[in-house]
């Protein structure tokens, strides 16, 4: 608990130029207690904003070859705490704080598994933990680390800790995962702030177009409202729309009632359904007082996430449509792309999912489950897509952590469990020969999403 509490009390928002220092000081940490644990060589790259700490255990020979992948950045606090954000609290058998779910909970599951292993003579497999610091900015320096690094080593499985389980006691693959899309759009009226008393009624405020344009995003019935953005879509499967129920989704995210696209379950419109997101606001006079002022520009972050059949780049050129003919006259508009990522489908029955499956049984007693995510994460996408890597999602957050919100919170008790699940894994993997993959491992969906996973017999 106390180790997971110092990794919280480290403020690493990625997104933050203020927090650079605390980011560099929490990976400096993160390399140097690898190295005490017995990992060589440990690097700290920083091939875009932060370092990624990279720390390898290699003999070679046989043994397989494991990608672990979490990361240690976090998102900005934001509002609605009930204790500060980065001086951690225990409460019962959580820890509250930003981070101690996604990710910094998690990754201390990856970096307990390899102590221990190490301390007690050796891990099962070669291992390659990669601990990431822009997770929440896109991971952009990931793709110059990763792509020499697999293509050299050519590893034979990924294990990433940075996703939900279905509830307690309940062990989660995430089979599928929703691609993304964040821009920023810009409203521009007049050259500067105006006297709303000498010119209002006479110039179009910038920030009352930019209200009117987000309003007209969707529809009445909460259907986006972009045209040519649904092209491509389909339903889940049957099995899958019924794994949550909206009473569930209704109660963890404290609202009162359920919205959005009608003909849908809530938890088909959180992880099969493309959802636009306004992220935020910003125009105008934010201090205390008035300020009789028309704003010179406002714009608003935006985010959409993407199901298969979806693309980024289709998906911007929709949006950009859309607002040419949304924005009025009376403004210059500019839209401007700070991230995207494609949507995932992972087997769930290849060599590393039965591994993953048999550690779960294991350690848990019961065998996974497998579900999608609606969120997405960069590393899956150019691990498993990209790069061709067969990629395990197996996370032990829970529903409730409330990653990204306020009290943002991590259950304890899954330090160990989830210590025990990623050495389990690594040892099941070890019980196979090592592969030689072919360069290019495609990705694809096994048709288990929402069912029990079967355990072979064979060692896999």
């Amino acid at each position: 608990m106390r180790s997971l509490a110092a990794l919280v009390g480290v403020p690493t928002v990625s997104s933050d130029p203020r927090r650079a220092a605390d980011v560099r000081r929490c990976a400096r940490g993160l390399a140097t207690r690898l190295a005490r644990a017995g990992m060589r060589p440990v690097r700290l790259l920083t091939p875009a904003r932060h370092p990624l700490v990279v720390a390898e255990h290699r003999r070679g020979g046989r043994r397989p070859l494991v990608v672990l992948y979490t990361h240690y950045d976090v998102q900005p606090p934001g509002p609605g705490w009930s204790s500060p954000p980065f001086r951690p609290r225990r409460r019962g058998a959580d820890l509250y704080g930003r981070g101690a779910s996604d990710d910094k909970g998690q990754m201390l599951c990856h970096l307990l598994a390899v102590e221990r292993l190490l301390a007690l003579g050796g891990l099962p497999a070669d291992v390659i933990v990669v601990l990431d610091g822009e997770e929440e900015i896109g991971s952009p320096g990931l793709p110059a680390v990763l792509r020499p690094l697999v293509r050299r080593l050519r590893p034979d499985a990924a294990l990433i800790s940075d996703t939900r389980m279905l509830a307690p006691g309940q062990p989660s693959f995430t089979v599928g995962l929703r691609g993304s899309l964040a821009v920023e759009l810009e409203l521009h009226g007049p050259r500067e702030d105006l006297h709303s008393g000498a010119f209002g009624g006479a110039v179009h405020n910038p920030l009352q177009a930019l209200c009117e344009v987000i309003t007209g995003l969707h529809d009445a019935r909460g259907r986006i409202a972009v045209q040519n953005l649904y092209a491509g879509v389909g339903r889940l499967p049957p099995d899958e729309r019924a794994l949550r129920t909206d009473r569930e989704i209704l109660v963890a995210g404290g609202v009162p009632r359920l919205w959005g696209e009608p003909g849908y379950s809530a938890y088909e419109r959180t992880v099969g359904r493309p959802a636009l997101t306004v992220n935020g606001l910003t125009g105008g006079h934010q201090g205390p007082g008035p300020k009789a002022v028309i704003p010179a520009r406002a714009s608003a972050k935006l985010s959409l996430r993407l199901v298969p059949g979806q693309q980024p780049n289709d998906a911007e050129r929709a949006l950009r449509a859309h607002l040419a003919r949304a924005v009025p006259s009376t403004q210059r508009w500019r839209l401007t792309r700070q991230s995207a990522s494609t949507p995932v489908l992972l087997d769930a029955d290849d060599a590393a999912h039965r591994a993953a499956a048999r550690a779960c049984q294991q350690v848990w007693g019961v065998p996974p489950v497998a579900l999608r995510s609606g969120g997405s994460i960069g590393a899956v996408e150019l691990l498993a897509e990209r790069l061709g890597v067969p990629t395990v999602l197996l996370g032990f957050a829970l529903p409730d952590d409330r990653a990204h919100g306020p009290d943002e919170k991590f259950h304890l008790p899954h330090l160990e469990l989830g210590a025990a699940t990623v050495a389990a894994f690594l040892g099941q993997m070890s019980q196979g020969r090592r592969r030689r993959r072919p360069a290019r491992h495609s990705s694809r969906s096994s048709g288990l999403s929402g069912r029990r996973l079967s355990l072979p017999t064979s060692s896999g």
